[in-house]
C-alpha cells in the first residue's frame, strides 16, 4: 500500500507541530501550509513534511493544494474575535467560512476524508461567540455529503510550549499575587501527544470517518487549581485570587482595549459558563475509543514548567 498523503492546514502551532512531527513518525506525507514560510521552520527537519505558502482565501488555490490527496486535516482556530452576532468577523473567517470553503475544496477535487478541530463544548447556541463560531464550524465541516468529516473536539490542550500551563507559570514568576478570573470554571485538560495520536489512529482507520470524538485527560481541574499547579510546579507558587463575577468582566474588557490579542476577553468569560468538560451521562466517543491511554497532567506539567525543563525542550527542539 502507498503512504497516505495529507494536506495540513494550522501545522505550524503548538498542536499542528505536534501533530506533524506524529505523522512524520508514521511515514505520513504531509504539506504543511502556511501563510509565511519562516513560521514553519522548525518542521523542516522532519521527514516527509514539506512547506507551502499559500493564500488561504484563494479558493482556487485551496482546490490546488488538496488535489491528489488522501485526505485534508484543519487545525485553523483562534480565541478572540471582535463583539459580533452571533460571533465575530474574525470567528466567522476562521472558524466557519474557511471549515466549508475547505469541505467545498474537497468535493471538487474528490478528497473523501476531512479531519476538523473543533472544541469541546462548541455549539451553534452557546453561551460564547466562540462555542458557537465552533458549533458551527462542525455543521460548515460536514456540508459535503461526499466528504467524510471526522470531528475532534478537545478540552484545553496542555504541554511543552503551551499557552496555558505556561501563562500562568510565567504569572507567577513575576507576580506576589494572581487575580484569577473564572477560578471556578472546570476544565478537563488533555495532553497535546493525546491529541495528536487522536489524529493519526483516526486517520489510519476509515472507521472513523463522520465520527465525532470528545478529547479529554482523565482528571477535572477547576481553573485555580491548575493555576497552582503551575505555579508549584514552575518553583514560583503564589496565592492565587478568585475574583467576583463583575471585577473579572471588567478585567476582561481592560484587556481587550490593549494592543495584540488580549490575555483575556469577555467572550473567554462567557465560554466559562459551561463547564469543560465530557458530560459522564451522554454517550460519546472519547480518546479511548481509538485505544488510547490518556496521559495524566501530574506526570508532564512538572518536566516542562521546571526551570530545568524549558531548557530540555529548547535543547530537544534544536535538535541537541
Amino acid at each position: 500500500m502507498d503512504p497516505l498523503s495529507v494536506v495540513l492546514f494550522g501545522g505550524t502551532g503548538f498542536i499542528g507541530s505536534h501533530l506533524a512531527a506524529r505523522l512524520s513518525e508514521h511515514d505520513v506525507g504531509v504539506v504543511a501550509v502556511t501563510r509565511h514560510e519562516a513560521h514553519a521552520m522548525h518542521l523542516m527537519p522532519l521527514p516527509g513534511v514539506d512547506i507551502h505558502e499559500a493564500d488561504l482565501h484563494d479558493d482556487a488555490a485551496l482546490r490546488r493544494l488538496v488535489q491528489g490527496r488522501d485526505a485534508v486535516i484543519n487545525l485553523v482556530g483562534i480565541l478572540y474575535a471582535h463583539r459580533g452576532t452571533p460571533y465575530g468577523p474574525e470567528f466567522r473567517q476562521a472558524h466557519v467560512e474557511f471549515p466549508r470553503r475547505l469541505a467545498e475544496a474537497c468535493a471538487a477535487v474528490g478528497v473523501r476524508r476531512y479531519l476538523h478541530m473543533s472544541a469541546l463544548g462548541a455549539d451553534p447556541h452557546g453561551p460564547s461567540m466562540y462555542q458557537r463560531s465552533k458549533g458551527d464550524g462542525e455543521i460548515a465541516a460536514r456540508s459535503m455529503p461526499q466528504v467524510a468529516a471526522t470531528i475532534f473536539r478537545p478540552s484545553v490542550v496542555f504541554g511543552p510550549e503551551d499557552n496555558f500551563m505556561n501563562l500562568f507559570a510565567c504569572l507567577q514568576k513575576h507576580y506576589p499575587v494572581l487575580p484569577l478570573a473564572g477560578a471556578h470554571a472546570r476544565f478537563q485538560p488533555v495532553y497535546v501527544g493525546d491529541v495528536a495520536e487522536a489524529f493519526v489512529r483516526a486517520l489510519l482507520d476509515h472507521h472513523t470517518d463522520g465520527n465525532i470524538y470528545a478529547l479529554a485527560g482523565p482528571q477535572v481541574y477547576t481553573l485555580g487549581e491548575l493555576a497552582h499547579l503551575a505555579g508549584r510546579y514552575s518553583g514560583h507558587e503564589r496565592r492565587v485570587l478568585a475574583l467576583p463575577d463583575g471585577l473579572a468582566r471588567l478585567e476582561a474588557a481592560f484587556f481587550e482595549l490593549l494592543p495584540g490579542t488580549p490575555m483575556l476577553s469577555r467572550d473567554n468569560l462567557d465560554s466559562m459558563k459551561v463547564d469543560n468538560v465530557i458530560d459522564s451521562s451522554t454517550r460519546v466517543l472519547t480518546a479511548e475509543a481509538l485505544g488510547i491511554k490518556l496521559t495524566a497532567l501530574e506526570a508532564v506539567a512538572p518536566q516542562y514548567l521546571s526551570p530545568t525543563g524549558r531548557i530540555d525542550v529548547l535543547r530537544e527542539r534544536a535538535g541537541r
